[in-house]
């Protein structure tokens, strides 16, 4: 999950004013943007400007079009030229600090922010983006409860009809958890589940994603996990609550994030037909290298291309296994010579069967995808390959450890934005000092 910069059409009718034509051509320009229109949208934006520069929303929405197309210091200049003409205007401030923190300017980010809650504290977006900063910052007291202004909505058909859970007594309780987010996010978030019985409730059901109900049911101290699409039930439960409010709620610390692994689990007869399938007595890998294309920074986690991967394949005494399910098309990394590659992503059917492969290797190399937080959800060992542009907040800003994943999973952060192949050098050297000791312990 990234920052949110705000773009908004120019809403005159409220004053009673006729829309001017620099106010048609500045809603012109975001209709043309989501059409894919960029050139044009571009034109549009700037003709407005120069037909009114005094249009303070316009310049916001012109800087959140060229900080999208990373032309950061015009954005910029464009957000400074907002505040200029409407310095109380909330959405500057905290489309300012966005670009900032993206940046990784972060105490100007911060007062870019605050600033903006100061002009309008009912502003949910600068709060929501405050608590990526916070918590990549690892300031979670703060970070939780600025998180709980994200605006997306929750997808369960009784949820109006029930009281949210806010923290109170459940002795004796049932309460009903709501998926959200994203794969990676449920997989990550779905071990506070069991909290709640811990907490006294008596029934605990996780609504969750038709794609993770089976893998989810693996779970142990809830007492059903159904898919998100199912009826309410008869029996309304006495809460709900959104799946990733409960780290708020149960006032989790970088010292208190519950994680003992394994959580998840995979089917003993399906890991037996992966191991049937993969070859023994060498070090097995998995390898994912690029995410959903529909994500707001793939463009930046996911690697620019599987030749990217290219220093692993010198490392010997390794067989790699590709996990690549999207799109496959057969794209071999490595020389088919070697005999070193099995192209498995193809052949997986669900999460239950990728969490049945995981469990095969001996090592999982992948981009900030579901299939990493799978893997350090049953406990593989996991080396998570981070772009420096725009790091998701849970990996935190340094560091190369995770402690939501802890023991298991290394993480590797780029040097530079862009710089994927100087992390994939480091990545490779790792690679041949963890085969070099898997054979010495083969040949002992």
């Amino acid at each position: 999950m990234c920052p949110e910069p705000s773009r908004e059409s120019l809403d005159v009718a409220a004053s009673g004013r006729t829309e001017s034509g620099a106010e048609t051509l500045a809603n012109q320009a975001l209709a043309l943007e989501r059409q894919g229109e960029f050139a044009r949208a571009e034109d549009c934006h700037r003709e407005s400007l120069q037909a009114n520069p005094s249009l303070a929303q316009s310049w916001v929405n012109f800087g959140a079009f060229l900080f999208r197309r990373k032309r950061f210091r015009e954005a910029e200049n464009a957000y400074r030229r907002a505040i200029a003409w409407a310095p109380a205007l909330a959405p500057a401030w905290s489309n300012l600090g966005v670009l900032l923190a993206c940046l990784k300017r972060d105490g100007e980010a911060e007062t870019c922010y605050r600033h903006a809650l100061t002009c309008q504290p009912d502003y949910g977006k600068a709060r929501f983006n405050l608590s990526y900063l916070l918590l990549r910052q690892g300031r979670f007291e703060e970070g939780w409860r600025c998180f709980e202004s994200r605006s997306w909505p929750v997808a369960w058909p009784g949820a109006s009809a029930v009281p949210r859970w806010q923290g109170e007594p459940l002795a004796g309780k049932t309460v009903q958890v709501v998926a959200e987010a994203g794969y990676g996010d449920v997989i990550q978030f779905c071990r506070y589940g069991p909290l709640l019985k811990t907490a006294g409730a008596s029934r605990v059901t996780l609504a969750v994603y038709p794609a993770l109900k089976a893998l989810l049911q693996t779970l142990k101290g809830v007492d059903q996990v159904i898919g998100t699409e199912a009826p309410a039930p008869e029996m309304k439960p006495d809460f709900w609550v959104p799946l990733m409010s409960l780290p708020y709620l149960f006032r989790t610390r970088s010292d208190s994030i519950p994680g003992e692994l394994p959580y998840l689990q995979a089917s003993e007869s399906r890991v037996e037909f992966w191991r049937q399938q993969l070859p023994q007595g060498v070090l097995k890998v998995g390898l994912v290298w690029r995410g959903n294309p529909a994500h707001e920074n793939d463009a930046d986690r996911s690697l620019p291309g599987h030749s990217t991967l290219a220093p692993l394949g010198d490392v010997p005494g390794v067989h790699f296994i590709s996990l690549q399910k999207e799109g496959c098309t057969g794209e071999r990394v490595f020389a088919e010579e070697r005999g070193n590659w099995f192209d498995a992503g193809c052949r997986l059917s669900d999460f239950p069967d990728t969490a049945a492969l995981l469990m095969n290797l001996d090592l999982v190399i992948s981009v900030d995808t579901a299939v990493a937080h799978l893997a350090g959800a049953l406990g593989r060992r996991t080396w998570l390959v981070l772009p420096d542009y725009m790091t998701d907040w849970r990996w935190m800003s340094t560091g190369h450890h995770s402690p939501w994943y802890p023991g298991v999973m290394r993480l590797f952060r780029q040097p530079a934005p862009g710089d994927w192949a100087s992390l994939l050098q480091e990545v490779a050297q790792a690679l041949r000092g963890l085969a070099q000791t898997s054979s010495q312990v083969v040949e002992q």
